[in-house]
């Protein structure tokens, strides 16, 4: 049972997400809040898996809660849940900890998809969402890292932030299966990530998002 914490500072969005959860049976909504102070307050009692997290609310800014979370309760995930599509609440909310960002028209299915890909150790960003971060990729020359990722690793990172397995990316791309392999561990060395789950995070980390 994947245990759910649920912040949002307009209460009709909470009892719709609630009444989502309510139908799906691993997934247990454990509390709910509007700010960043009630959040600290029923982590401190309750146990929680995953929190969808805004990042606007009235009497808290959702980045700064994120962090704190982070601080005190590392083993809980923030998965963003926002209407908010520009590149710089993304990066920055990544930055805070959060291990995904999903817009708020997404449907039901992608929401609890991603609650679950969160859950079990993975990054979860939308489609838009991946699009926009990976989009400064392009601006390369300006990062302070030296790392350069040639036009064929940029698209293979992009594919690879969209969920596409090796031999699909190969079919995409006319390249054979090998060959992408090759490309997403020089793209793992590059970016020093340990895993591809992560590539999209340490790309930010190092710069290479301009914003």
């Amino acid at each position: 049972m994947i245990k759910i914490l649920i912040v949002d500072d307009h209460k009709i969005f909470r009892d719709g997400l609630v009444s989502i959860f309510e139908q799906t049976p691993d997934i247990a909504v454990v509390g709910e809040a509007s700010n960043g102070a009630q959040v600290l307050n029923i982590l401190s009692t309750t146990p929680t898996d995953v929190i969808l997290m805004d990042i606007n609310m009235g009497q808290s800014d959702g980045i700064g809660t994120t962090q704190i979370v982070k601080e005190k309760y590392p083993q809980t995930k923030v998965l963003m849940l926002s209407m908010h599509n520009e590149s710089g609440f993304i990066v920055k909310s990544v930055e805070a900890g959060a291990v995904g960002y999903l817009l708020k028209n997404a449907g039901k299915d992608e929401t609890i998809r991603a609650i679950k890909a969160v859950y079990n150790g993975e990054t979860y960003y939308s489609s838009e969402v991946s699009s926009k971060l990976l989009a400064h990729i392009n601006q390369l020359n300006k990062n302070k890292t030296g790392v350069r990722l040639t036009k064929r690793e940029t698209e293979i990172l992009q594919l690879i932030a969209e969920e596409y397995s090796n031999p699909e990316i190969a079919e995409k791309l006319f390249i054979s299966i090998r060959t992408v392999d090759t490309h997403r561990r020089n793209l793992l060395e590059k970016l020093g990530a340990k895993n591809t789950a992560g590539l999209v995070k340490h790309a930010i980390k190092i710069g290479l998002l301009d914003l």
